[in-house]
């Protein structure tokens, strides 16, 4: 089943069931995955409908790489946009032997720059807290997209943050 409140990755669709052991299903529940993660959080952030609980899996978090690195990734798409998926797809999947080609949808440009230079804002992420979502957020140790350990000191602060031994970013073995 697909959730109707998940929000897709950066060149993915419909990935929502790699996330299906954690994702809760319901009105009141929102999540996202990596990039959109921040779409889900935007979108709770936004609401004024009841929102109980925000999941983001594997939230794209960058803030912590320099503008040099963003630059690149951004130069390495724009020369060749299919390499850079594919590039992608495989990080994202590592170290599991799961398939992502299977959800693939092709990012644009413009996600990429928008996902890369996102800043997850603390003010924001405490009004939510305060507006009474509980946030939770899953992270792997074996991520090879962001620092998961920089983003779980980030997140502790306002999430329950679980941090998943032997997987990357898609959460999965």
């Amino acid at each position: 089943m697909i959730s109707k409140n998940h929000h897709s990755g950066f060149c993915l669709e419909n990935e929502a069931e790699l996330f299906s052991e954690f994702i809760i299903e319901n009105d009141f529940t929102v999540s996202g995955f990596s990039y959109g993660a921040i779409k889900a959080f935007e979108e709770v952030l936004s609401s004024i409908q009841r929102v109980d609980k925000l999941q983001l899996f594997s939230p794209a978090f960058f803030q912590t790489k320099d503008k040099r690195f963003k630059r690149m990734q951004l130069m390495f798409y724009k020369k060749d946009d299919n390499a850079y998926c594919n590039n992608f797809l495989e990080n994202i999947s590592h170290p599991s032997s799961i398939d992502c080609n299977k959800y693939f949808k092709q990012g644009t440009y413009a996600q990429l720059d928008e996902l890369i230079n996102y800043k997850w804002d603390e003010k924001k992420l405490e009004a939510l807290v305060n507006k009474g979502v509980k946030i939770e957020v899953f992270l792997g140790s074996e991520d090879k997209i962001i620092e998961a350990q920089k983003a779980k000191d980030f997140f502790m602060k306002y999430a329950t943050v679980y941090f998943i031994k032997d997987v990357g970013h898609i959460l999965n073995k």
